[in-house]
């Protein structure tokens, strides 16, 4: 979906943004950066871009689309690439008002217009926003005459990107595709993606397929055992249907998957039930019908748990067959699980 082999940076710019609760300074660069090698030029394009292979893609949203000072911005960019120093003023100033919490962490803030990136084979500009909130000590090692010596400084990790976002200039009126990054704390988590970029997952056949997994996932550990006599192994098994419809379908179908996964017509009605109550408390904009999105599947499949945990002395993998463990209670009232194999590995 997106390559980054042709792309280059037009311009890059980088600031301080400070918390300004805090009483944190706000430094502005009035040049950009310029003259820099090819080495570090390769080294920051892995920083910038590696994160960003198999993104999930936003849009910015707001009362309308121009009270949105990031989609401003990015637009005014776009449209006159000689704006580009000031309007990355600009945006630092717009987030530096906003870090007033006093967990924010201040940092260095990138602001780079790259060109020649293609999504979706169409070739266009992206404007992304980088902050970097963490210095990493790495080693020095000088040699003169024979003569060792080691040093250390501090610096950023081009491995370890904090806070990303990359606006790609394709479907504007729609608030642009938009991929982000955030590696937040607790204490001020969504802060970049809700208060400072305002975004809203797009309504394509990733968020589709999230958004059912994640439905589904929410019916069988929370309404299930409400609704029907089941043991953990019968939720397991539904999970691993789950997973595995979407894992050898290439499109999804609500009717067949509700057919082949839940089965039975009580099962299918409860599930429509709390599919309907979920899209309308969640606000979940899904589809009957959608392409299956791979990279969906194998992000949301590693929190579907296929372990029973049995006390704290067996844990269970079930991968495969339902009917081939069974569950019990002897005379004594202990419980018990028996498994049917026809080989020991």
């Amino acid at each position: 979906m997106l390559d980054y082999t042709n792309c280059y940076t037009n311009q890059i710019i980088v600031h301080q943004v400070g918390n300004k609760s805090n009483e944190e300074d706000l430094l502005l660069s009035e040049t950009l950066l310029e003259d820099l090698s090819d080495t570090l030029k390769e080294l920051l394009m892995q920083y910038f871009l590696k994160p960003f292979a198999e993104p999930e893609f936003f849009s910015f949203f707001g009362e309308d689309l121009t009270s949105n000072q990031v989609y401003n911005f990015a637009t005014k960019i776009f449209e006159h690439p000689t704006s580009f120093q000031i309007n990355s003023v600009y945006l630092a100033r717009h987030l530096y008002d906003l870090s007033t919490h006093p967990k924010i962490k201040s940092g260095d803030l990138f602001v780079v217009h790259f060109s020649d990136v293609v999504i979706e084979d169409e070739l266009v500009d992206v404007l992304g926003i980088f902050k970097s909130e963490n210095r990493h000590p790495f080693l020095k090692l000088d040699v003169e005459s024979g003569v060792f010596s080691l040093n250390y400084d501090d610096g950023i990790s081009i491995d370890k990107l904090d806070k990303a976002c990359l606006i790609f200039n394709k479907e504007k009126e729609l608030g642009y595709r938009v991929c982000m990054v955030d590696k937040a704390n607790k204490s001020e988590a969504q802060f970049w993606k809700d208060d400072f970029l305002k975004l809203k997952p797009c309504s394509d056949d990733y968020h589709y397929t999230k958004d059912f997994l994640s439905l589904t996932k929410n019916y069988v550990t929370k309404q299930l055992a409400e609704d029907f006599d089941v043991t953990k192994a019968d939720k397991i098994d539904l999970l691993n249907r789950t997973v595995d419809y979407f894992k050898t379908h290439e499109h999804f179908d609500k009717s067949e998957f509700e057919t082949e996964v839940f089965q039975t017509d009580e099962m299918i009605e409860s599930f429509q039930h709390f599919d309907e109550s979920y899209r309308e408390n969640h606000e979940v904009q899904s589809a009957d019908n959608f392409d299956i999105s791979v990279q969906a599947v194998k992000k949301e499949a590693r929190g579907f748990k296929s372990v029973l945990k049995l006390d704290k002395n067996f844990h269970v993998y079930i991968h495969g067959d339902r009917s081939l463990i069974e569950r019990g209670t002897d005379d004594s009232g202990r419980k018990f699980y028996k498994i049917f194999f026809e080989q020991e590995n």
